[in-house]
């Protein structure tokens, strides 16, 4: 018999059933509680609202641990490369060898620009935000693509999908190189995903490029760790633009825009900004009592997140990545690294960060290797979109599929005034 959970109000009773995935806490399908009832739940925020069922990735935010697809995070970043995540979110399962090489030549093949495009870039002003040029030229492929913006045409939705993660690479590159009125460098076929783009960002014309394979398997390993996080607020914002019936392209570009708010996508910058301002570790003191104090402004960044409740699990491989990058750029003496090692060590041992389960998260370190690497403040969120669009993709390619999906069309605890009637402004 089918679990249920009763609701008794006035006398009247209503029953709803209790839905189980493979793992996690079990849900309450209130679908009929409107027609049974005549209420809606208030969940602002939706913290308490399972908002569609998925099978792509599953967070325990108590116990600090991350899956795809059934995988651990910290297995896929190390064991793993970002073309096989890619496949993963995508089918449901790693590639075998045949299938990896496949889809990696299927990926590498999209990863041009219709040259026009180019054009398009500038009409940018050259000190444009990253991410607003982002927006504008992802929801502009549309206009470049026809042949991949029919949702109902699975063919089509699987070439956007593969354009997208191709393409967005090339856009973010082009972006950089735009603000700092270097020339475009085009895609190579002969390199790898994270290699590829390091070289369109940083390479000129003038001389060839080559980047540090350690340098490219940070990037790679920034790109699976920040790939997909269930349904966060971007992730909701594709599914929401998505089940109106939107192309694939005006979906992601909506992804883009909700990433940028610094709640979200922008807080490894937030994180950056926060160990620059604190500058030495022997000023650490001083801005730890300032976090606990609860009438002082000043918060730390890179601490805590709204789904862990314990260790974020990526934040032990980012660590790692960063001391591997420091080390190479021989940068171990970086002021803000010492500040963040001194950070961590208290956030871990201090009463007050256990108590409140303030531990470092992932943003707490990237935004360290993207600086030593050399990229500015402002394409920090930019690269987090690079590597978040094949989650939202792989999210909003299920939800397509899916056939009890619907628009999205949330209700509301009208506080406003109740009905008045129309005052003639001669008589107000």
């Amino acid at each position: 018999m089918t679990e249920q959970v009763k609701l008794v109000e006035s006398g009247k009773e209503s029953t709803f059933p209790v839905l189980s995935g493979t793992v996690g806490p079990k849900v309450i399908d209130v679908r009929q509680l409107y027609a049974k009832t005549g209420h809606f739940t208030y969940d602002p925020g939706f913290t308490s609202t399972a908002s569609c069922d998925s099978a792509i990735t599953y967070i325990d935010g108590d116990e600090g641990v991350l899956l795809h697809r059934g995988y651990s995070i910290d297995e896929l970043a190390v064991e793993s490369d970002f073309m096989e995540v890619c496949y993963l979110l995508l089918y449901g399962e790693l590639p075998n060898a045949k299938q990896k090489v496949e889809f990696e030549r299927s990926v590498t093949y999209h990863t041009m620009l219709h040259e026009q495009i180019a054009t398009f870039y500038r009409g940018f002003r050259r000190d444009a935000h990253p991410m607003a040029i982002m927006c504008g030229v992802v929801g502009a492929l549309s206009a470049f693509y026809h042949d991949s913006i029919d949702i109902n045409d699975e063919r089509q939705r699987m070439i956007a999908s593969f354009r997208l993660i191709a393409k967005m690479p090339t856009i973010a590159a082009m972006a950089y190189k735009y603000s700092v009125g270097q020339p475009f460098q085009y895609p190579q076929n002969n390199l790898s995903y994270a290699e590829n783009f390091l070289q369109m960002t940083f390479g000129v014309p003038c001389e060839p490029y080559k980047a540090d394979p350690v340098i490219v398997r940070a990037m790679d390993r920034i790109f699976i760790l920040h790939a997909d996080h269930e349904q966060n607020a971007s992730t909701s914002t594709v599914r929401l633009a998505g089940s109106s019936g939107a192309n694939p392209f005006a979906c992601i570009a909506a992804g883009i825009a909700c990433l940028w708010g610094p709640a979200h996508g922008g807080a490894n910058e937030a994180a950056l900004n926060m160990l620059k301002e604190i500058g030495t570790p022997d000023r650490i003191p001083e801005y730890v009592r300032r976090a606990k104090d609860k009438d002082d402004p000043f918060r730390l960044m890179g601490f805590g997140h709204r789904v862990y409740k314990n260790y974020d699990p990526r934040a032990k491989v980012m660590q790692q990545t960063c001391h591997e990058v420091l080390d190479k750029l021989n940068k171990r003496d970086e002021p803000l690294l010492q500040v963040a090692m001194e950070l961590e060590h208290i956030a871990l041992n201090d009463s007050y960060f256990i108590e409140k389960k303030l531990y470092p998260n992932v943003d707490f370190y990237s935004g360290i290797i993207l600086q030593a690497i050399g990229f500015p403040t402002t394409m920090f969120t930019a690269l987090f979109a690079l590597a978040r669009t094949v989650g939202w993709v792989a999210q909003w390619n299920e939800m397509i599929a899916d056939p009890s999906q619907k628009i999205g069309r949330p209700r509301q605890l009208y506080t406003g005034q109740p009905y008045r009637k129309f005052v003639p402004v001669d008589q107000r």
